[in-house]
C-alpha cells in the first residue's frame, strides 16, 4: 500500500480553529485495527528577523478509553477559570481598543521633551 492511502485511510474528520497566531487542528483518525482516536494539534506561527516565518507545532493523541476522563477534567477546569475569573476575556491585548501603555508613555514623554526643551529667543538680543 502506498503512503497516500495509508495517510487518507487513516484521516477521517477533520476540523480547524483559527485563533490569532495559533491554530488548531482537531483530526479523527483511524489505528491499524480500524479503530478511531483523536489528536489535537496546536501550530503557533512565529516571524524571523529577516521576515520569514515558521511554525511550531505540539500533538496530543486521545485514545477512546481516556475520552470520558479527558472531558470531565477539561470542563472541570473550564469551569474553575469561568467561575474564577468570569468569561470576559482580561488581557488587554484582547481588547479593540488596545494601545500599549509604553507607547503612550513614550508619546507622553516625547512631548515633554520636546516642549521642555523649547528656548525662547528673542532675536533683538542677538
Amino acid at each position: 500500500m502506498s503512503d497516500n492511502y495509508m495517510m487518507e485511510r487513516e484521516e477521517i474528520h477533520s476540523k480547524v480553529m483559527r485563533a490569532g497566531r495559533r491554530t488548531y487542528f482537531f483530526d479523527v483518525r483511524a489505528t491499524k485495527a480500524g479503530d478511531y482516536y483523536l489528536t489535537i494539534t496546536e501550530s503557533k506561527k512565529f516571524t524571523n528577523d529577516d521576515g520569514s516565518f515558521h511554525y511550531k507545532k505540539h500533538k496530543i493523541y486521545l485514545y477512546k478509553e481516556d475520552f470520558t476522563e479527558f472531558k470531565d477534567s477539561l470542563d472541570e477546569m473550564i469551569s474553575f477559570i469561568i467561575d474564577e475569573k468570569g468569561e470576559e476575556v482580561i488581557s488587554e491585548r484582547h481588547q479593540k481598543d488596545y494601545k500599549k501603555e509604553e507607547d503612550d508613555a513614550v508619546e507622553d514623554e516625547t512631548e515633554e521633551s520636546s516642549t521642555s526643551s523649547f528656548t525662547d529667543v528673542d532675536f533683538d538680543d542677538i
